[in-house]
């Protein structure tokens, strides 16, 4: 059967909450076009990301202690975790902010496959290879797709957070949006610290929770995390990726996956194709898809996310780039055009911090501070008119 979505844009959403919250390899390394920017204190995080004074979190504080101790979380672990934890007032900030949004498979293969990724991933997987040919024997799983996976959470452990973690889910459960959510994560993270397998103040994630390198929430952790490395504990965050290596194995082994199967592959032309045909952009390239599809999915249950994945793991071990082109983007530009675009504005001073073809952020406040010195209506919008002025 064939799935194919209307438009050439699609919803590509982290809201369901499966491991990984935020995909921090991908929104932190998202190329020129897309990246942003945030003050940040001389401890590294953003300002808005520390602690600051609120009566009503403390109160709330106060009465969370009470489930927690019926949950089973002793008065010295309470005390511990905390000590210096506060109301993190951008937690809400990014949650509220936090919408689906609309980016088409082109656009996110070009982050998600960038060159950069791709030749990471392979020194990456080159590195760790005797860990990861283990777990492909113990588990399963493909070593490619695991250090894809790897990649994309974390851009392979370069990106995995540094918000504390009891601070983040406890000013979420206080805020109340998903309170009993984030509340059960919060009870999960305690009961983590109570076993030793991290301490309070190396117990570090996304501004949602998501830990480690492979971007685990506390329930999963304490579901699916592996101690590979028998010292007794499972430390996902240490700069030993082996235990969350593991830990994303265990938890695809455990949601589906096949053996020696395939994820997936390309189709073109008129081949035939066994499996599920999914095209995620109309005009775009098609894919025929297996049941291990769907298990990387249960990571995050988003095509473009486990296309993202499969075709990292297979860029990662040789494989060449997608063979079928994608149609121009609503604007009439091709990724071509866009690159182009970006290296145009760049040299005539108007920065876009790179070009990757990715019309982000930062390319539409370079068009618009082009578009403003030149007195047009400063829209942000890339056309091929601009793309023609500009040459």
């Amino acid at each position: 059967m064939t799935k194919q979505m209307a438009g050439r844009q699609m919803n590509i959403s982290r809201r369901g909450f499966g491991l990984g919250l935020m995909a921090l390899g991908l929104g932190a390394c998202s190329g020129g076009g897309t990246s942003t920017s945030l003050p940040r204190t001389a401890g590294g995080l953003p300002a808005d990301l520390r602690p600051v004074p609120n009566a009503a979190y403390d109160a709330w504080v106060a009465g969370f202690r009470q489930r927690a101790s019926a949950a089973g979380i002793n008065n010295s672990t309470l005390n511990t975790a905390f000590r210096g934890a506060g109301y993190l007032p951008g937690v809400i900030k990014r949650d509220r902010n936090q919408t689906e949004f609309k980016r088409s498979l082109e656009d996110y293969l070009s982050i998600a496959a960038s060159d950069e990724r791709i030749s990471k991933g392979r020194a990456a997987y080159a590195r760790h290879r005797g860990t990861l040919n283990a777990l492909e024997q113990t588990y399963g799983v493909d070593a490619e797709i695991i250090t894809a996976i790897w990649g994309l959470e974390s851009f392979f452990g370069e990106r995995r957070g540094d918000v504390p973690v009891i601070s983040a889910t406890s000013t979420l459960a206080f805020d109340g949006r998903r309170g009993a959510f984030f509340e059960k994560q919060l009870i999960a993270a305690l009961k983590i610290l109570q076993n030793g397998d991290i301490s309070a103040a190396r117990m570090t994630g996304s501004w949602a929770g998501a830990m480690g390198h492979t971007q685990f929430i506390p329930t999963s952790y304490q579901a699916f995390a592996v101690d590979f490395t028998g010292d007794g504990r499972r430390d996902i965050w240490s700069e030993d990726p082996s235990d969350a290596l593991a830990s994303t194995a265990a938890y695809l082994a455990r949601n589906g996956w096949t053996r020696g199967l395939r994820w997936g592959r390309e189709v073109t032309g008129t081949a035939a194709a066994s499996g599920t045909l999914v095209q995620p952009q109309a005009g775009g390239p098609k894919f025929a898809v297996t049941s291990n599809f769907r298990a990387i999915k249960r990571y995050n249950n988003s095509d473009a996310y486990a296309i993202g994945v499969g075709h990292l793991a297979d860029r990662i071990g040789g494989g060449g780039p997608l063979r079928s082109s994608f149609p121009p983007d609503a604007n009439g530009l091709t990724k071509d055009d866009r690159i182009l675009l970006q290296k145009r504005l760049t040299a005539k001073g108007f920065d876009t911090g790179g070009a990757d073809g990715v019309i982000g952020p930062n390319s539409e406040t370079a068009i618009r501070a082009y578009q403003q010195s030149r007195g047009l209506p400063a829209t942000g919008t890339p056309s091929p008119a601009l793309l023609r002025e500009l040459g």
